[in-house]
């Protein structure tokens, strides 16, 4: 099983036993483990890895394709 990374400033041992039995549990088919935000950050549920609006807004197509009628 991936462990995230241990950080020494806010690595707790009852929070990382917690988050262990927590991942167990979500192994379990039809259960529903409620992660707090502190235990999903530590496992890297909020990893930003979205588009800028820059790149967004770079990525459109701002043309009309001609289409061919097959009617002639």
């Amino acid at each position: 099983m991936h462990r995230p990374p241990i950080d020494a400033e806010t690595d707790n041992p009852d929070i990382t036993e917690i988050i262990q039995e927590k991942l167990l549990d979500a192994e379990i088919p039809g259960f529903q483990a409620e992660f707090d935000p502190l235990e999903a950050e530590r496992l890297g549920a909020f990893k930003e890895d979205a588009l800028s609006e820059e790149d967004a807004l770079d990525s459109t197509i701002d043309y009309v394709v001609e289409v061919v009628d097959e009617r002639g």
